[in-house]
């Protein structure tokens, strides 16, 4: 690494000329980071590593004048620079917007900064960078516009919006290299320049810096998702307050409280209500600045994300550099393994192995176990073996969306990547889902619709419901799918001959949880049903008593 650009003399001259003598012959000038200065107070001057304060230097109402009329007018956010330079003079006012107070903070571009992470950087993966003030985040992000428009050859454009990263003035700072740079007027306008500056300049690469609102956040997305790789830095030390800060979690896909249905909360071993992402992040990467010359990088944030909202901490790679200038990993990154982003194989209701050879099957046990019925019937992978209807590698399944929202269907066949595509003729369909509700209703027709297709039928039109009722259509459980469809076209037959006889109709042996579904469609028609019989032979019966 070296300094350059210091334009350390153009700071000074706008100084008090009291801070300024006492700076100019200094020992440590070349490791100034802020001039502090209050009025009524000692002036302060910050430096790599310690802090000095002046008592004896007070800083007086003609001192703060003197700033100000040196640097001109501050913009909205109450920041000036100096032209050609990459300084920033913020100032403090009173209720009656006197200045009052100003941070004259250093702007360096310090080169060779990001050979710490120049792999990610040329990687072209979208990238956020999260610290704390100070640790170098915009130096970074000064660095890595460079490099990727002289060194990268990329079209690359800077959304400067306090002239912080390309410097004051309309002739940006050299040290951005060949990087274009927009200007924004008014903090409040910067997610529309952002979105401007896709629109207009065709850039290959967008750097942005504070991303600070849920409205830079959407822009920051409408940029990822038009395939332009996105550096920028946000407000946060940490992935973890990323997550927690309701502005800025879409960022990393955003949180959303998810109820799941009795069955499926048991196999998780979870409350009913969980947290889950709802969205991809909109960055690849996230690198954590925990000083200067160490950080922590998460490369895969999908990933991540979905294993903190399990209570999995993270264990992300760190990387350091020594005193000798090269860069170490000092701790790998160690993530538990996940089948599909978003669900994790300790959840064997979630896991898709639709592509895995199965594996060798088990030999069998002395004495039968008694196994936990799955979805759907289907019985349960152990830990070590499989089920014994064993997972077969499957075809493109061509899906026929029946009153449930074909937007969800699309995003679920996406995430999971799943093998299968929409239809839009239930009879070119290899399987239909239909949410409950619809077969209530309108069974018959769905029966003559789609005659002999397997059908998965959902509780209520909700993403995780819809995803894993993919999941079972690509894992083999459609036939399992079409003898509940069977049984729920019966109950709807049954009680039309109840309601026109007026006698009980018992209806054949099926299974507890066919069972339950038929019970439900029999409480939506206001009747009242009970189960009747010992197992194997325990069925429904459809009883003319009007429920309330």
């Amino acid at each position: 690494m070296s300094w350059s650009h210091d334009g350390l003399p153009e700071l000074l001259e706008i100084l008090p000329p009291v801070v300024r003598e006492k700076l100019e012959v200094h020992p440590d000038l070349k490791s100034l980071v802020e001039v502090v200065l209050d009025y009524g107070r000692p002036a302060e001057c910050r430096f790599i590593g310690s802090v000095e304060r002046w008592p004896q230097t007070i800083v007086s109402d003609h001192d703060i004048d003197h700033v100000v009329k040196a640097v001109g007018a501050f913009g909205g956010d109450n920041r000036a620079g100096i032209e050609r330079t990459l300084h920033r003079i913020s100032a403090i006012r009173n209720r009656h917007e006197k200045v009052i107070g100003l941070t004259c903070r250093v702007g360096r571009a310090l080169e060779g900064t990001i050979d710490i992470i120049d792999d990610i950087v040329r990687s072209g993966q979208s990238i956020l960078i999260l610290g704390k003030p100070g640790v170098g985040k915009t130096t970074k992000l000064r660095e890595v516009a460079r490099v990727l428009a002289d060194e990268v050859n990329k079209r690359v454009v800077i959304v400067d919006t306090s002239n912080e990263i390309g410097g004051d003035g309309d002739i940006p700072h050299p040290a951005i290299g060949s990087a274009r740079r927009m200007q924004v007027s008014d903090p409040v306008r910067q997610h529309g320049v952002m979105i401007e500056a896709v629109e207009n300049h065709m850039p290959e690469v967008i750097v942005i810096d504070e991303i600070g609102n849920d409205q830079e956040a959407m822009a920051a997305r409408t940029i990822a998702e038009r395939g332009v790789q996105l550096i920028g830095t946000a407000h946060g030390q940490t992935l973890e307050n990323l997550m927690l800060n309701p502005s800025l979690c879409d960022l990393v896909g955003g949180i959303q409280a998810v109820t799941l249905s009795d069955d499926e909360a048991k196999r998780r071993g979870t409350q009913k209500t969980v947290l889950e992402r709802k969205a991809p992040p909109t960055f690849d990467v996230v690198i954590e600045l925990l000083d200067f010359d160490k950080l922590a990088v998460h490369h895969n944030v999908m990933k991540t994300v979905d294993l903190m909202l399990r209570g999995i901490a993270p264990r992300p790679e760190v990387r350091v550099r020594t005193t000798g200038g090269s860069v170490e990993v000092v701790q790998k990154e160690l993530v538990p393994d996940l089948d599909e982003p978003g669900f994790n194989e300790r959840f064997p209701s979630l896991a898709t192995r639709q592509n895995d050879d199965p594996p060798a099957p088990k030999k069998p046990a002395a004495k039968e176990e008694k196994r936990e019925p799955g979805l759907f019937g289907r019985e349960k992978p152990d830990r070590e073996g499989t089920p014994k209807d064993a997972v077969k590698k499957v075809s493109v399944v061509r899906i026929y969306p029946y009153g449930i929202a074909r937007t969800r269907l699309e995003r679920a066949i996406r995430e999971k990547k799943a093998p299968a595509y929409i239809t839009s003729d239930i009879h070119q369909a290899d399987a239909v889902i239909a949410i409950r509700t619809t077969v209530q209703t309108k069974g018959g027709k769905l029966k003559d619709l789609g005659k002999g297709v397997p059908t998965v039928v959902v509780k209520s039109n909700t993403f995780s419901q819809i995803a894993q009722a993919v999941e079972e259509i690509v894992r083999g459980s459609a036939p399992d799918a079409e003898r509940h469809q069977t049984a729920a076209v019966e109950v709807t037959q049954a009680i039309d001959v109840v309601l026109q006889t007026g006698k009980a109709v018992e209806l054949a042996p099926a299974d507890a949880r066919t069972r339950k579904l038929q019970h439900q469609i029999v409480e939506g028609k206001k009747l009242a049903s009970e189960s009747v019989g010992q197992e194997p032979q325990r069925r429904l019966r459809i009883l003319p008593t009007k429920l309330a």
